[in-house]
């Protein structure tokens, strides 16, 4: 699995913990950026990056995305418009699992604004650690939000 990762300047010093964290942790980690601090940067032009890697890669291989900003609100936003993603703002562990559990997230949203890097460990590892259930619901469930989103112009 790799996992695309993206953050603008609000998250920008907590995607660096997150990465090298996701590194040593024995994941595949590919930083479309911001690579360097900027704080005039957009965080729809990383959010919209990170998308783009993982839709491409949903019927090859499996990936997931993580994106960083302040409020975790806007990228969740640019995330969930490709018709692939399902993208999670989660503030917690048990949020981060349900999603997965529940709605087979493949894009995580956080916070950076909000929560510390110990906290934003927790919520990536019970994400990464959480399977999707497969149960006929929540497939039923995603099945109808595909179809939604591909109905509406």
């Amino acid at each position: 699995m790799i996992l695309y990762i993206g953050a603008d300047h609000r998250g920008f010093k907590l995607k660096g913990e997150l990465k090298s964290f996701l590194e040593e942790s024995g994941y595949t980690v590919s930083d479309v950026g911001n690579t360097v601090y900027d704080e005039n940067d957009d965080y729809p032009d990383y959010a919209k990056q990170v998308a783009e890697k993982v839709t491409a890669d949903i019927f090859e291989r499996e990936s997931k995305g993580i994106l960083i900003c302040g409020s975790g609100v806007g990228m969740d936003i640019v995330a969930n418009r490709f018709s692939q993603i399902r993208s999670v703002l989660a503030f917690s562990p048990d949020h981060a699992m349900a999603s997965r559990n529940e709605d087979d997230t493949n894009v995580l949203s956080i916070p950076a604004d909000f929560i510390g890097v110990e906290q934003a460990k927790k919520i990536v590892s019970a994400w990464l650690q959480t399977s999707f259930s497969g149960e006929e619901r929540y497939k039923r469930r995603i099945k109808k939000t595909q179809d939604l989103g591909n109905s509406i112009n």
